[in-house]
């Protein structure tokens, strides 16, 4: 049952209830502002958040539990880290039989927590169809493993939240050699044994480099710079996206994604973007010309890859993961989590300021995202990740294409909402301006992956050749790899207008806009009569909306004469009964 009823704009009208809910996350996201979870620091308000949590998964799923307590096999992941076992239904609720030996589980978990940088183990935190999906940080290096081993557990009673960020020490490559790379084999052998016991087969890596490096020396490593090939079996995806500094730009453009493009020719990033070729086959994307992608579309791909991945094998999982696991992966894990709730595919009984507090509380602050320093830096990935919502509305993002989904109305199954509203010609929606009515009507979303004759291009200055096509040890594997610096220089016009921040790893290029592009404004319909999935999936950006102006709000780089901005977010917390008290400063 949904939070309210929707109204003619397809949104949610609010009931005492879900204005409850709404305050609820108001105090969450006003908590997470203001303190990084840490598993060993479990105070009364952070066990009420686990609490929350539990019910939520148990409304639709038999679980088990992985124990972290104090933070004994990973400092900031959950103290009972919820492995989902099947969906169940009321006839099944109270009889429970496991899928698992669930001591193997802890044990394989306990066994392959020094793989991975940070302790930060593979963890599954969706189940769809059967399948996990995964989450984790990169590799560990050498010297993290071995400062780990050393140290930190035997001298800290097995906690890893000694090991900072200030105490990383180098890999050593020479010393991944001889007696060395037996406790590699080891470590990474565990790591493989879990992977394997999860059924999880694909491994996307959103780092944009093969190992990170600090000062000129690599401290992770990375299943695809594993020398030994370790990791051969699974089908690796390079896939990099930028880290979280990138969205300090995202917040000075005035919160606007659209033709905010990341600069590629950077020093550092050296991983080349890597896709079995089934996959760019098959999802009509020109993968070519990724390096031009905005962040609107650059986020939008992505998410389709993901959700090709999971759609075409049923009964293998995936497993995403960045440098650390606490930025790009939770938004990633988050936009797969509620878009397969969007199409009733997970967590079908729960309203959208249930699933809106679900993904906040679980996989943002009790996997330990460091809101409050991310704030201070102005890095709003947090705050991207659900604003984001509306470039996902439409039905080229769903997982159940062209099946009749729960709750639906329409009877012929060939057909979604969308496809009938299509068949009318329209004119498209005009823009409107920020302080415009709640109901605005902007730019359709979802359109720009698709690279046709009829596309307009926003980068046709760009040459299409700035990446090229390289060699690979499989030929069922397409790799581009990154020009010589100097022939890029001399061939791309845009270099001179790219932008330089404050930060040397966040660079990005302003050269570009979309047109009609707003910082919260809603992607136009067609069709008076949006899908299911569009009304859901609004209806839990307007909670968002209005709890994050209520608590943390927007800071703008530029005041707007007009108030705007100001305006529309308090637009969104009148439509859920709230007040924006902090809506922009």
């Amino acid at each position: 049952m949904m939070a309210g009823s929707p109204s003619a704009a397809g949104g949610f009208t609010a009931t005492a209830p879900s204005v409850r809910k709404s305050e609820e996350i108001m105090d969450l996201i006003d908590l997470f502002s203001k303190m990084q979870y840490r598993a060993k620091e479990f105070t009364p308000r952070v066990e009420a958040i686990e609490k929350r949590c539990l019910e939520l998964f148990a409304r639709d799923y038999k679980y088990s539990i992985i124990h972290n307590a104090n933070g004994e096999v990973c400092g900031h992941y959950p103290q009972q880290i919820v492995f989902l076992e099947y969906e169940c239904t009321d006839v099944e609720r109270d009889r429970f039989e496991s899928t698992v030996q669930i001591s193997k589980l802890q044990d394989l978990v306990n066994r392959s927590k020094l793989a991975r940088c940070r302790g930060r183990f593979v963890c599954p935190v969706i189940l769809y169809n059967g399948k996990h999906i995964c989450r984790s940080s990169t590799l560990a290096g050498w010297g993290e493993l071995y400062g780990r081993t050393g140290y930190n557990y035997i001298f800290s009673g097995g906690t890893d939240d000694t090991w900072t960020e200030s105490e990383e020490v180098p890999e050593d490559e020479s010393a991944a050699r001889n007696g060395d790379s037996q406790l590699f084999d080891k470590v990474r052998g565990h790591d493989i044994k879990l992977l394997r016991y999860l059924s999880v087969r694909y491994i996307c890596d959103l780092m944009v480099e093969n190992k990170k490096v600090k000062f000129g020396l690599n401290v992770t490593s990375s299943e695809k710079a594993d020398k030994a090939q370790r990791y051969a079996d699974f089908t690796l995806l390079s896939v990099p996206y930028p880290g979280c500094e990138f969205f300090k730009d995202y917040k000075d453009r005035d919160y606007t994604a659209e033709g905010l493009v990341f600069n590629w020719n950077q020093d550092y990033v050296d991983a080349p973007l890597t896709i079995p070729l089934c996959f760019t086959q098959n999802l009509n994307i020109d993968w070519t010309r990724y390096q031009s992608w905005d962040l609107v579309e650059q986020t939008q791909n992505y998410l389709k890859l993901l959700l090709h991945i999971i759609n075409s094998d049923d009964e293998s999982g995936l497993l995403v993961h960045c440098i650390s696991g606490w930025d790009r992966t939770p938004l990633f894990v988050s936009l797969l989590r509620l878009s397969l709730w969007a199409d009733g595919a997970v967590h079908a009984s729960l309203e959208p300021a249930e699933i809106l507090y679900l993904t906040i509380a679980y996989d943002w602050f009790l996997f330990g995202h460091m809101l409050p320093d991310r704030l201070s830096k102005g890095e709003e990935i947090f705050f991207f990740c659900f604003n984001f919502l509306k470039h996902i509305v439409s039905e080229k993002f769903s997982a159940v294409k062209k099946q009749r989904r729960k709750n639906s109305h329409i009877k012929d199954s060939d057909f979604t909402v969308e496809d009938l509203c299509q068949l009318k010609t329209r004119d498209r929606g005009s823009v409107t301006s920020l302080s415009s009515e709640f109901s605005l009507i902007t730019e359709e979303a979802g359109g720009a992956s698709s690279l046709t004759n009829d596309t307009v291009d926003l980068f046709s200055s760009q040459p299409q050749a700035s990446w090229r096509k390289g060699p690979t040890s499989s030929p069922q594997m397409v790799v581009w790899n990154k020009q010589n610096p100097l022939e890029e220089h001399l061939s791309h016009p845009l270099n001179e207008a790219r932008s330089s921040s404050s930060s040397s790893s966040n660079q990005s290029e302003h050269g570009v806009t979309r047109t009609g592009s707003s910082p919260l404004a809603v992607p136009g319909r067609r069709c008076p009569f949006p899908s299911e999935r569009q009304a859901r999936l609004e209806a839990v950006r307007e909670v968002f909306l209005a709890a994050y102006s209520s608590t943390v709000g927007l800071k703008s780089s530029a005041p707007s004469p007009s108030g705007a901005i100001t305006g529309l977010l308090e637009q969104f917390a009148r439509g859920v009964g709230l007040r924006g008290t902090n809506a922009i400063v």
